[in-house]
């Protein structure tokens, strides 16, 4: 493992809290109709879809990596139903990776990931490469958010990893 797999980490984790901002401030000239409206979505709207990665990056994926946890969670819970908080929560959840991530030595990078699926299964996964699939989700679902915006007639941000190098150069 090298401290290439570490920067590497480490700049998913800055570009996941920089996309999840702007679609956030994208998301918030959108009306409480349309962002609660089913779009057809795995999660049916922007609200659920955003409660979901709530659910998924707060209550599991943190929990396993931070506290060795295995917590129990339905994927489509709405843990949050006020709009103002989710958009807190998320954004919350994404910034608070980097400065984890920062702290991470590399053996830890080389280790596994062990825990109990929400089915109840037991998995043990390399660990740099799951939390490289924490990142991965996020962008999933932001592309999903990012297409209901356009087919709700809303412009979508501009979220390619690129664009996010470009800012941090010009920095």
């Amino acid at each position: 493992m090298s401290t290439d797999l570490h920067a590497h980490l480490l700049t998913l984790a800055r570009y996941h809290a920089w996309a999840t901002q702007r679609l956030l401030d994208a998301l918030a000239p959108l009306s409480d109709e349309a962002y609660r409206r089913d779009v057809g979505l795995f999660f049916h709207s922007i609200h659920g879809t955003l409660n979901h990665l709530v659910v998924g990056e707060r209550h599991l994926w943190w929990r396993r990596f931070t506290e060795g946890l295995s917590p129990r969670a339905t994927l489509d819970a709405e843990v949050e139903p006020q709009r103002d908080r989710v958009a807190q929560a998320i954004g919350d959840a994404a910034r608070d990776w980097s400065p984890w991530v920062a702290g991470l030595d590399t053996a830890r990078l080389a280790g596994t990931l062990d825990y109990i699926t929400t089915r109840g299964q037991p998995v043990s996964l390399p660990f740099a490469a799951t939390l490289a699939h924490v990142f991965n989700h996020g962008t999933h679902h932001r592309g999903q958010v990012s297409a209901a915006l356009t087919g709700l007639g809303q412009p979508a941000p501009e979220l390619d990893l690129v664009y996010f190098l470009q800012a941090e150069a010009k920095r």
